[in-house]
């Protein structure tokens, strides 16, 4: 028997498409987990329900998407000795977690044989466990010297399907990291690189030169994790390639909207996506994403319908998910959220371009509810309740 989830009263609709950042309709129905059809109650079958939320009036969204993460073990993480970060960060509004690279686990492994096994364990560990219902995409091994193509054909077969942060093992040349980047891509693993000053004991500086010659689909938090490049050099990055921008809350605002502002006069704002790069030495930012798209929206003078698009659709495209679009057939992940209380702006998007976060009231995975009102966020003026 299939499982029938109404989302009904949705005050605003958000696809998570640039193109078309706001959709039409009051309901939407998701069938077995995917997204079925949306618009007008009146005009749609919504009887026979297992689940009927009544938004109240709030905005529905895509579930977020944090492009860069740095899990370990389940909802632990050892760099900050914090339990349960992941659910902190699903009261957040993100869904869905894309790890780059499993670094902060004690004792990485660094030889072929154990850098093999611990991607594979992690990418079986969170496939296997979805800490409160969140989807984290995990098991991207570092590069380090001596790997052979037939390493990544073994880690591809075992479902490993990412890469961690090119430039934190021992492969700092982009001679090198290029044959192993076209090697995980040929098996489609994608990559990511690290970007700018060192972040962590054995990192280094990674310029444009080495970015460019290495060619992943990713440019890893091109604002600095911590530390940013000189500004003709991101622009040089924006300007040179095709790949993913990826713009984090851990790095440096003012490069952000540098990037940000390049991309805009490129005409690829397409390009722009949202990440943390926690958790790590600057803590575990739970609103993190939230506070990304606010920022961005306020300072660089994006409209938020779009700023939202960075965090949620601008990623699945890029990372060729099946979540984080209004689209019929993507899985049914969402956030209902609102306008916080007290909060300027005379609706929830004017709110959010002013810089304030939202208050979310709900989110939802699969088609199930995984949490209500949050205990993060602001709290939102009206909340989303399940009725039935």
């Amino acid at each position: 028997m299939s499982a029938k989830l109404v989302i009904k009263n949705i005050g605003l609709l958000l696809s998570g498409k640039m193109e078309e950042p706001i959709l039409d309709g009051d309901c939407l129905i998701a069938i077995d987990g995917k997204i079925h059809e949306w618009g007008y109650e009146k005009d749609l079958d919504c009887e026979d329900a297992d689940t009927v939320v009544d938004a109240n009036g709030v905005t529905v969204a895509p579930g977020l998407i944090d492009s860069h993460i740095h899990p370990v073990v389940g909802d632990y993480t050892p760099r900050q000795q914090q339990l349960h970060w992941i659910d902190s960060t699903l009261h957040g509004g993100v869904t869905t977690l894309i790890s780059a690279g499993e670094v902060h686990m004690p004792g990485r492994p660094k030889d072929i044989v154990g850098l093999k096994a611990m991607a594979i364990a992690a990418q079986r560990w969170y496939e296997n466990f979805r800490p409160s219902g969140m989807k984290v995409h995990a098991g991207a091994p570092v590069i380090e010297h001596g790997m052979v193509e037939e390493d990544f054909k073994e880690m591809a077969d075992a479902g490993v399907k990412l890469l961690g942060e090119v430039g934190l093992g021992t492969v700092k040349d982009g001679k090198t990291a290029k044959q192993m980047v076209d090697w995980a891509r040929k098996y489609g693993i994608q990559s990511t690189i690290h970007t700018g000053g060192p972040s962590i004991p054995g990192s280094g500086l990674i310029d444009a030169d080495m970015v460019l010659e290495t060619g992943t689909d990713v440019i890893g938090h091109i604002n600095g994790g911590h530390s940013a490049l000189p500004d003709d050099q991101i622009m040089c990055l924006c300007e040179s390639c095709t790949a993913g921008l990826e713009i984090v809350h851990n790095g440096n605002e003012r490069a952000a909207l540098l990037t940000l502002n390049t991309a805009r006069e490129l005409k690829q704002m397409d390009r722009i996506i949202l990440g943390t790069d926690g958790p790590a030495g600057s803590g575990v930012q739970p609103l993190g994403i939230m506070r990304m798209v606010a920022m961005l929206s306020s300072l660089g003078n994006v409209p938020a319908e779009i700023a939202f698009c960075f965090a949620n659709g601008n990623t699945a495209r890029q990372r060729e998910l099946d979540t984080g679009l209004i689209d019929k057939g993507m899985c049914a992940d969402f956030v209902l959220m609102d306008q916080a209380q007290h909060a300027p702006g005379k609706n929830i998007l004017e709110s959010v371009q002013l810089g304030n976060l939202p208050g979310v009231g709900m989110t939802i995975i699969d088609g199930k509810v995984t949490s209500e009102r949050s205990r993060n966020t602001p709290p939102a003026t009206r909340l989303p309740q399940v009725v039935s």
